[in-house]
């Protein structure tokens, strides 16, 4: 099941994604006898609980009342499918492929560093390049949404805490963050955080450590892997982050990105500039685009 938060005549709803159409959950005249949550992030927060009221929804109504809650996607404005998760954290160096194109060895624990939910955006918004930054690059990657509350879990336990999968750009102010030595700075400015285009429910997901990662910048192929080379896989992610912080409902933990980033690129980095179209491509999620502009 694919789940999608979107605007429609002004007005902010969720629902599910199938083909190009998306049924609104909050339309369906079941709904009103047994209504469900109220927007995505609280369906979140019922982690299994909340996939099984929606299952147990789109089962009871009839395929007239799914019709006429349909609308095209061609008729609303996808947001991302977040608004406000309790933590966004994010991983380093932890593709086999991208530690070999920088000429580093692969970390023994999870290097990991936090973005803002003030950086999130969603499809089709613009990434806003800052003025004090001029190497600005694009970082596709794997994001787990956390589904369930959880400290300490093990390997073998972690399925269960996830809700679902998105994709996300870690977008990245190269110079800031090659001066800083660390990473907070340069990854934390407003847009830097694209999400979407939705939520792929843990069921639908299939084997998260065998997906298809790629980026295009106007359709050029700049990054093509696979989740199989991370250095510590999902539910190893969610272990060792869980040692160290309780991890909450709707917490977005992005994964890392592989080989292919603008900064390494070969005989000369390319950077983002102003009107590129960035498109994060992630299997059985879907395709997150955004166009770079300038800051006003």
């Amino acid at each position: 099941m694919k789940l999608v938060r979107y605007l429609h005549s002004n007005m902010e709803s969720y629902g599910v994604l199938t083909n190009h159409e998306i049924t609104c959950l909050l339309a369906l005249p079941k709904a009103l006898k047994n209504p469900p949550p109220l927007t995505l992030d609280e369906l979140i927060a019922f982690g299994n609980k909340g996939i099984e009221i929606v299952e147990q929804l789109m089962k009871s109504s009839t395929q007239n009342e799914k019709r006429n809650a349909t609308i095209s996607l061609d008729d609303i404005t996808l947001l991302a499918p977040i608004l406000s998760p309790p933590k966004i954290v994010c991983l380093g160096l932890n593709y086999r492929d991208h530690a070999e194109e920088q000429g580093k060895e692969t970390p023994d624990e999870p290097i990991i560093f936090m973005k803002p939910r003030t950086a999130i955006i969603g499809p089709e918004q613009p990434i806003i390049r800052p003025k004090m930054v001029e190497q600005l690059d694009y970082e596709a990657e794997l994001a787990v949404v956390i589904g369930e509350k959880g400290k300490n879990i093990p390997v073998s336990e972690a399925k269960k805490y996830v809700f679902g999968y998105t994709g996300f750009n870690d977008l990245s102010a190269r110079d800031i963050q090659f001066k800083d030595k660390q990473w907070t700075r340069g990854k934390s400015f407003d847009t830097f955080a694209p999400m979407g285009p939705c939520i792929t429910t843990t069921d639908q997901i299939g084997d998260p450590d065998n997906l298809s990662v790629r980026t295009k910048v106007n359709g050029e192929l700049r990054q093509n892997s696979s989740t199989k080379n991370m250095v510590f896989n999902v539910y190893e992610i969610v272990h060792r982050l869980s040692q160290v912080m309780t991890l909450e409902p709707g917490d977005v933990i992005a994964t890392g990105t592989p080989a292919g980033v603008g900064v390494f690129m070969k005989p000369k980095p390319k950077f983002l500039v102003p009107g590129d179209l960035v498109e994060i491509e992630i299997e059985r999620i879907g395709t997150l685009r955004n166009i770079v502009s300038k800051e006003a």
